[in-house]
């Protein structure tokens, strides 16, 4: 491994050495931070067959991804109602899926950066925990809505909830997930935001369906139903370890080195065999936390190709899918006279289309590699799209139709879209990753989930097949922009440690030194 140290100190426990850093006293391994340590902690996880622990991991972080489907595609898919005489709310459509959306975004944008960095300082569990019970309470609040005000401020804090997620729970993830894993386990979690679509589009059903509900409950009930699910992974996140990766390097060596010990334990238990020895192990200087000014520099001069593909990817992604996403629903009900209470039946189908894309290009990400699947699902997905803007523009397509384009779009966008999160999480320093997610999640999604929603609600409200035409070609001119830039910038990281395909800025070499700055 590149910069690692040679074997442990004498005398040291076995895939772990200590000695005093440069300029400080050795502190007797209580692994205060200062600690110089060389750790086989990344190389001991990443040779680790898939296993139960593994699918807790799963589980246990994943749900969230549903989580988020389920608030996007039920506020979609219910706006017609809200809005509509009786709903106990005084908004119109455009402003649910325009102001609305926009400010759920703009909570997520604000939700990342804020929870982000918190997250490098204090830990990956502590957050996850913190933000899913930000979400919960946001959620709750939006169900008792009785003003307009009232709705925006809480949709805006569901959102702050759901974007700290994205950065706790993408960095955990990659951090505990096996090397040769990592791709189709880090694509088909972000694409599991589509089971949650899927049952927004499908319990919007049965809500809207006023033989059932009166007109200002089902909604209402829909959003409460996103707090119980809310409140069941809470339960089975409670078991969810926090990342050895972060504990060895804030200072938790001692507790990393207990956790990697246990797992390995129970693995060879279940596999009834006995593990191979890690291979390589890696020297860092503790630290407590990482600043701002450290990181920029890091993310911008270290790793300045790297941050042109990050935001590039994100950018494309976050206009398609928060523009026509939040409008799907405006779409049938304008141009194809379906109802609102029958909306979900065909959000379901395309919701279906987009999570079958993840599951069944995913293993691809980790055997053909990054590079050529990442820009070739960008560049189908636009390209498809282009198409389908040219059949609508022709009137040659009808609400089924209609569907089934979104579907071919939407099973290459959502392998794409994923890719995103994955690229960002495993292309930058381990002390970083949260704050990198965060910030291009934050910029990317600013730039095309907060203008898309609101561009997007003006034009198909008109009702003017030309300018639902016109954000059709600019979610489809973005994505091939990006698939482009991927094509050139991607980092083939398949298969290979995160200590390899970007350096911890902790990591020091054999002479106690900090390792060269570099990487494109």
């Amino acid at each position: 491994m590149p910069g690692s140290a040679a074997g442990p100190a004498d005398g040291a426990a076995p895939g772990e050495a200590r000695g005093p850093a440069p300029g400080k006293a050795d502190d007797g391994g209580r692994g205060g931070s200062g600690d110089t340590v060389t750790t086989d902690v990344p190389a001991r996880l990443d040779r680790l067959p898939w296993s139960r622990w593994h699918w807790m991991i799963v589980i246990g972080l994943g749900t969230v991804w549903i989580l988020d489907g389920l608030e996007v595609t039920t506020v979609g898919n219910i706006a017609g109602r809200i809005a509509e005489p009786g709903s106990g709310l005084s908004v119109t459509a455009s402003q649910i899926t325009g102001v609305a959306a926009a400010l759920y975004v703009a909570g997520a944008c604000a939700g990342a950066l804020f929870f982000g960095w918190l997250t490098d300082r204090y830990g990956r569990k502590k957050l996850f925990m913190v933000t899913l019970a930000v979400y919960l309470g946001a959620t709750a609040m939006t169900a008792l809505s009785f003003q307009p005000w009232w709705f925006f401020t809480f949709r805006f804090l569901t959102g702050f909830g759901i974007g700290g997620e994205y950065a706790a729970i993408n960095s955990a993830i990659d951090e505990l997930i096996p090397s040769r894993f990592r791709g189709r386990v880090d694509l088909i979690i972000n694409g599991s935001y589509w089971l949650g679509a899927i049952g927004g589009s499908l319990l919007s059903i049965v809500m809207l369906n006023t033989s059932i509900f009166p007109e200002n409950v089902g909604w209402r009930l829909t959003f409460a139903l996103g707090v119980v699910l809310g409140l069941v992974i809470m339960l089975v996140r409670r078991h969810v370890p926090e990342s050895p990766r972060w504990q060895f390097i804030h200072g938790h060596g001692d507790e990393a080195k207990e956790l990697v010990s246990g797992v390995e334990q129970q693995v060879e238990e279940e596999k009834h065999e006995k593990l191979p020895e890690p291979a390589g192990r890696i020297t860092i200087h503790q630290r407590a936390s990482i600043g701002f000014g450290i990181i920029a520099r890091t993310v911008f001069t270290r790793y300045p190709r790297r941050a042109v593909l990050s935001l590039s990817l994100f950018v494309g992604q976050a206009f398609l899918y928060n523009a026509i996403t939040f409008g799907f629903g405006n779409i049938l009900t304008t141009f194809f006279g379906v109802s609102t209470g029958s909306t979900g039946y065909y959000f379901a189908v395309i919701a279906a289309g987009n999570f079958l894309g993840p599951l069944l290009l995913g293993h691809l990400f980790d055997t053909v590699g990054r590079r050529v699947m990442i820009s070739s699902t960008y560049l189908l997905s636009g390209l498809l799209l282009f198409g389908t803007a040219w059949l609508f523009h022709r009137g040659s397509l009808d609400a089924t139709s209609m569907t089934a384009c979104w579907c071919a779009v939407l099973f290459f966008a959502s392998a794409g879209a994923s890719s995103a999160y994955l690229t960002v999480s495993e292309i930058f320093p381990m002390e970083t990753r949260a704050m990198a997610i965060a910030f291009f999640y934050a910029i990317g999604t600013a730039a095309g989930g907060i203008s898309g929603p609101l561009v997007f609600a003006d034009l198909t409200k008109s009702g003017v097949v030309s300018d639902t035409v016109t954000a059709f070609v600019i979610g489809a001119s973005l994505m091939c922009a990006a698939g482009l830039v991927a094509a050139f910038l991607a980092v083939k990281a398949e298969r290979r440690s995160l200590e390899d395909i970007a350096t911890p800025l902790s990591q020091t070499s054999p002479s106690g030194t900090a390792p060269a700055a570099g990487g494109a």
